[in-house]
């Protein structure tokens, strides 16, 4: 409904350039251009990764304050561990953005891959649907699926602030360990999509809090993979 309403190009990835008063500041400012727009990727990501990805840590958050109720500097203790859990996923941007940066670069420089690019897309999207068959992608999710139990092996409240943010990082990696490839499929489908957000989200959501969550990932897996193949099998078909 959004996307067919007046307000669409909300949902697309626009260039930062070209809305009105940034791309006024980039043509009034030499050398402004680049700085502000790793700076707008930089918070645009972060916004995409609290919508995402916290609502999967929803347990690890309530487990831990749970165990710090009664210190007088809970709130604090459990701002470090949310800044070390999203520390972690905007390291993880930096890398993907890089990773497209280098992508768009050796599309521009071969005219074979840029008339082709549907295969950069097919690509990522069957990457994601190996990776659910993976075992590194099952010992994550057994760790992202028992906070306590993390929460315990990697927390003992003496250096209380800087085991707070350390746990927060320790967790941040093993979930990028079990949902980097889901999060890829945002390049291929756009990072600025709404509806693939909650798409994306719910399921990594549901694979971390839900009883039934550990069964999603195969199924999930033979549809990524499917529509890898569907996707080459199109342009096949137009080619």
């Amino acid at each position: 409904m959004w996307d067919a309403g007046p307000y669409a190009r909300y949902l697309r990835h626009a260039n930062w350039i070209d809305v009105p008063v940034l791309g006024a500041i980039c043509d009034a400012v030499p050398g402004a251009s680049p700085t502000i727009v790793a700076l707008l990727h930089s918070v645009a990501w972060l916004l995409m990764i609290a919508a995402m990805m916290l609502p999967t840590a929803f347990l690890l958050f309530d487990n831990f304050r749970r165990m710090t109720i009664a210190r007088e500097n809970r709130h604090a203790l459990m701002a470090l561990l949310i800044v070390g859990y999203a520390t972690m996923w905007a390291l993880f941007g930096l890398v993907a953005h890089g990773f497209d940066a280098a992508l768009h670069r050796l599309a521009d420089q071969s005219p074979t891959l840029l008339a082709n690019a549907w295969l950069i897309g097919a690509a990522i999207v069957a990457v994601a649907g190996v990776y659910q068959f993976s075992s590194l992608k099952h010992r994550c999710l057994d760790r992202c699926r028992s906070p306590l139990m993390f929460i315990t092996g990697h927390w003992r409240g003496r250096s209380a602030r800087r085991e707070s943010f350390l746990l927060g990082m320790n967790h941040g990696a093993f979930c990028i360990g079990c949902c980097w490839a889901l999060m890829l499929l945002m390049f291929a489908v756009g990072t600025g999509s709404v509806g693939w957000m909650l798409a994306l989200g719910a399921i990594m959501a549901a694979e971390k809090n839900l009883r039934w969550g550990a069964y999603i990932g195969k199924p999930l897996g033979v549809a990524l993979i499917a529509w890898s193949a569907w996707i080459v099998a199109q342009h096949a078909y137009v080619a």
